[in-house]
């Protein structure tokens, strides 16, 4: 049994970019960014690709990653929880030589990420006997605190409050406290917490605070992400060479 699985979902049908997990990014399928991180990474002992698509299967064993199961539909469309592919992978490693102590969650959605910040991450839940689970975050340019909804009636509120009353939320962001929005960099869970809970983060959930990263949705990300590219090629050497 290997105590630390890197598991990577990656499936076929995302709409908004069609095939984004293997398009094309500074040379490399989008892919291949978090199996090689994770293959430079020191503490994760195996890396796993859960897919619904042999082609996806086929690249990914290419690259350096395990695909010893395939995803069935019904848990990889665009409504399937993280819940219920995880689930799905902890059932075939209980079928085949046992469970992980933990599970790293990588997303190919977000590329650019350091292989030593993985090894931090998952040295740090295991250093918190209270965590459920380990989430990557980064804090927000601008506080949540100053950001809107829209009221039932159609004016705007602060957002969670219930006064529509806006000039508070003109204060310096310096007067609000800072907030973090999860980004996909690295997360860490227990596979014992989500067998025994039926959930995969819990209550006590540790953050992880990264450099802010970008996520790709769409295409427009794909070409930001590859002016950081040039403009910071050591984004790439730290993962491919």
């Amino acid at each position: 049994m290997n105590n630390v699985v890197a598991l990577i979902p990656a499936r076929s049908g995302s709409k908004g970019v069609p095939h984004k997990n293997i398009k094309s990014l500074g040379g490399h399928p989008l892919i291949e960014w978090s199996i090689k991180a994770c293959l430079r990474s020191r503490l994760i002992d195996r890396i796993i690709v859960s897919t619904d698509s042999t082609e996806y299967a086929e690249l990914s064993v290419k690259l350096g990653a395990e695909v010893p199961f395939l995803r069935p539909a019904d848990i990889a469309d665009d409504r399937s929880t993280d819940y219920e592919f995880v689930l799905h992978a902890l059932d075939w490693f209980a079928a085949n030589g046992g469970e992980p102590e933990s599970l790293v969650h990588i997303r190919p959605t977000t590329p650019y990420r350091s292989p030593r910040l993985i090894d931090v991450a998952i040295e740090a839940f295991r250093n918190e006997p209270r965590a459920t689970a380990l989430r990557s975050v980064h804090e927000m340019s601008e506080s949540a605190y100053k950001t809107f909804e829209i009221a039932p009636a159609g004016q705007l509120q602060s957002l969670g409050a219930d006064s529509t009353a806006l000039d508070a939320a003109n204060n310096a962001r310096q007067q609000f406290p800072a907030t973090y929005q999860a980004n996909g960099y690295v997360d860490v869970l227990s596979s014992r917490f989500v067998r025994s809970h039926g959930m995969i983060h819990g209550d006590w959930v540790m953050p992880f605070i990264t450099p802010a990263v970008v996520e790709v949705d769409t295409e427009d990300d794909f070409a930001h992400l590859e002016f950081l590219l040039d403009r910071d090629p050591e984004i790439a050497y730290q993962i491919f060479t």
